[in-house]
């Protein structure tokens, strides 16, 4: 498993390293083969009644990414929101020390139930599993060191802010808008204001059921559902107005923004995020609306999609040329659909072409401001994304 993790790009701590060697991922997942509990993916623990994932291992390298983000020390006191099958538990725990506690948070019965039992199978003593909103924290074990939230949030609750430490820490898998998230590592900083401290790509499972949950339903884009759009809280739209939308006019918008191999397409995302009001939102396609030449996604079953009224856009790319040794060089490109259609694609390729332009090699730093009000300024590359609880501020540097 620590193989797998760094042959997809990870570097790991020592002690991270470690503690994922010490804590035995099968023992969570009894119901798991060898070869499943070891794999770098998800192992699921519990579906719903529609076969949506309520609950899972996260992938190890995602594990190991929000351990070095967190950078638990010895004695640490560490709070972790979604408590799963209680393997992330043991690894903070593993972290914290005999010295340290981690209290972990879990909205249903069954899963404290099961985590608690599994933790106590691992032998680990250092950990209390609570049944709660995990979007409250718990207060009587705090102030707390460091909290993680191992459960996708498209707000900040406050409890979370109040119940670190002065020089606590907060990360948190963020869904900044649509379906672009980052897990977020943010410390306090002067006059209430938390500024990020590391940010990286990521998705989780939602919140649920509790004051912060981030509800999202996923709308047939054909009639026979082999395209789906996922949508979220913020969106607003009849889907009966996006069923079929991929029968009306086509038009295709190519940008001259390229990518060479191992270039990574999140901060192309991320400020789409910033300055599309709908966002990007994945669209999942089956393979055969692709051999039907009804779609043209970038990858072999998703693309990222906006949505507009009286219309969707869509990226895609094409091949351009090759590198020395022969990798592909791709170019980005926008197709649109329905009556807005071509000044929707239009509008994100311009989008696209600024990025690349004035913002391809910039930083971005995430603060949660004091005031919950804020404004955008897009000439100095500042963006206010509103949102329930504490808003949040991307800066382009």
């Amino acid at each position: 498993m620590i193989l797998k993790i760094k042959e997809a790009g990870y570097s790991l701590r020592a002690d991270v390293e470690q503690a994922l060697r010490s804590v035995e991922r099968h023992v969570f997942v009894p119901g798991s083969s060898l070869e499943e509990a070891y794999a770098n993916d998800i192992v699921v623990t519990k579906r719903g009644p529609d076969d949506q994932v309520l609950s899972c291992l996260s992938q190890p390298s995602i594990v190991a990414l929000q351990l070095e983000q967190l950078e638990v020390r010895r004695g640490h006191r560490v709070m972790e929101i979604g408590a799963g099958a209680g393997y992330n538990a043991a690894l903070l725990a593993r972290q914290a020390g005999p010295g340290g506690f981690v209290t972990t948070i879990d909205v249903d019965a069954d899963i404290v139930e099961s985590a608690s039992d599994r933790l106590a199978t691992a032998g680990v003593g250092n950990v209390q599993v609570v049944l709660g909103d995990g979007a409250l924290g718990y207060r009587p074990n705090g102030p707390y060191d460091r909290i993680v939230a191992t459960v996708g949030a498209f707000g900040i609750p406050d409890a979370w802010l109040a119940q670190l430490t002065p020089t606590g820490r907060l990360v948190v898998p963020l869904r900044l808008r649509g379906s672009v998230s980052r897990s977020i590592a943010f410390e306090r900083c002067a006059e209430g204001v938390w500024r990020s401290v590391d940010h990286r790509m990521c998705g989780f499972v939602p919140l649920r059921n509790g004051v912060a949950d981030d509800p999202r339903r996923v709308i047939p884009v054909t009639a026979d559902r082999t395209v789906l759009l996922q949508l979220y809280q913020e969106h607003t739209m009849d889907p009966a107005g996006v069923v079929g939308v991929l029968d009306r006019p086509r038009s295709e918008v190519w940008t001259g923004v390229t990518y060479r191999p191992r270039e990574s397409l999140e901060w192309l995302y991320l400020w789409l995020a910033c300055v599309l009001d709908t966002s990007l939102c994945l669209l999942r396609v089956d393979p055969a609306a692709v051999d039907s030449g009804l779609v043209s996604p970038m990858f072999a079953q998703t693309t990222m999609a906006i949505p507009g009224p009286g219309g969707l856009a869509y990226l895609t790319w094409r091949l351009v040329d090759r590198t020395e040794d022969g990798g592909k060089i791709m170019e980005v490109g926008v197709v649109g659909h329905g009556v807005a259609g071509a000044e929707l694609s239009g509008r994100v390729a311009e989008e696209i072409h600024a990025w690349s332009e004035r913002y391809r090699h910039c930083t971005v730093q995430f603060e949660i401001p004091s005031a919950g009000t804020g404004a955008s300024n897009r000439c100095s590359g500042r963006f206010f994304l509103d949102r329930p609880h504490r808003s949040l501020i991307a800066i382009w540097r």
